[in-house]
């Protein structure tokens, strides 16, 4: 599925929201509770370019959210700015900006803060006055019927606590052949994930886009006093999170039809940088909570991919310089194992299109790719276990 970046358009509701009425929550507090049968929570820091662009994709949902709060944490760009622009439009759902500018706890502790103030709105408990609560990046776009279709999921099993999204990313950013490359790669990359994911227990909810039932977050604020890990060492809340949430005995899922665009990594660099923080932050919450019924699937997927990579980048790359150099003449069993290579990944991303099929049929774009999230994947756990993270200064 290919998608637009709405950025430019996103500017054009910036220009055109300038000079309405200011609206402004930060100080108001109702004195009676509050009902809510949607409300979201977007942390931002620093998300000028893109914190307009996911607030209007909230104000165009099918399914409209109730109230819209961001809480601009640590941010030294305009982010604020942007999201009160947003607010004072009157045809905008109602939405509370909250500044947290000596946030140590990261997102974790943005979105604890947003959390604590929808709490005193709704007088205390978020199981009698808040339905659903959705957290979403602030470098992200939602699919026009995301809370719709998030929120018929929730409501066909009483049991599940939250809906992931799926998360594909945008496309159409690219400037150089190398960026094109890397840039498609990783669209590849969300593409796969998004038609394969371990939907009957996912693993982790995305920080992308998360959909939660109010009463399974409620039941975690009961038992330790806070949805989110405030820990400056906790790099993946949404993933701490989801185990917590599956020890309370809530079972989460994901949907494909529920869908996330997300922002992608346009050099080598941010793409590293991103993809060992989450996978380190992984591993980290994985020694921390061992080898359970929760954690087994993540542990396998860990090792399974350190396999499949040495697998593909030992053996298998080795046997297609041998049968490259002798011209090809191979058994019908080494065929067979080529014809897999081609095929398999090809069909894996076939709700991307031909484009992307016909990139993972070549192997090539796939084998320097692998080469790519070996080295973060090996860094990151090294990382875990021989660094300390460092907090936000």
């Amino acid at each position: 599925m290919q998608h637009t970046t709405m950025r430019a358009a996103g500017h054009d509701v910036s220009r055109m929201l300038r000079g309405r009425h200011r609206r402004d929550h930060r100080t108001a507090e109702p004195r009676r509770a509050m009902m809510f049968d949607t409300v979201v929570i977007v942390p931002a820091r620093n998300e000028e370019a893109g914190i307009l662009t996911s607030l209007v994709s909230l104000a165009g949902q099918t399914r409209r959210p109730d109230r819209i709060i961001v809480v601009v944490n640590n941010s030294t760009d305009r982010t604020e700015d942007y999201a009160r622009q947003f607010a004072a439009d009157p045809r905008t759902p109602a939405t509370d900006v909250l500044l947290m500018p000596n946030n140590v706890h990261k997102k974790a502790g943005a979105l604890n803060y947003g959390i604590a103030w929808l709490r005193r709105r709704a007088g205390g408990r978020l199981t009698d006055a808040v339905r659903h609560v959705l957290v979403m990046d602030a470098d992200t776009e939602l699919h026009p019927k995301f809370i719709e279709r998030a929120r018929n999921v929730v409501a066909a099993d009483p049991e599940v606590g939250g809906v992931s999204a799926a998360c594909l990313g945008r496309t159409g950013l690219w400037r150089t052949p190398w960026q094109r490359y890397l840039l498609g790669m990783q669209i590849i990359e969300y593409g796969r994930a998004a038609n394969a994911r371990y939907r009957s227990d996912v693993h982790t909810m995305s920080g992308a886009g998360s959909f939660y039932r109010g009463a399974a977050l409620q039941s975690v604020l009961d038992w330790r006093g806070a949805v989110f890990w405030e820990d400056h060492r906790n790099l993946v809340e949404d993933y701490e999170t989801t185990l917590t949430l599956k020890e309370c005995g809530w079972k989460v899922t994901s949907n494909q039809l529920c869908i996330a665009y997300t922002d992608l990594m346009p050099t080598l660099r941010e793409l590293l940088q991103q993809r060992q923080r989450w996978v380190r932050g992984t591993v980290d919450t994985l020694r921390s909570r061992g080898w359970t019924r929760f954690t087994w699937h993540s542990i396998t997927t860990l090792i399974l991919g350190l396999l499949g990579a040495a697998y593909i980048l030992g053996f298998g790359s080795t046997q297609l310089a041998i049968a490259a150099r002798n011209g090809f003449s191979q058994s019908s069993i080494f065929w067979l194992l080529f014809a897999f290579w081609i095929v398999y990944p090809a069909l894996r991303v076939r709700n991307l299109g031909w484009k992307a099929m016909a990139v993972e049929a070549t192997l090539i774009p796939e084998l320097v790719y692998t080469v790519v999230r070996t080295y973060w994947l090996v860094s990151a756990i090294l990382k875990s276990y021989f660094t300390r993270v460092t907090s936000w200064h």
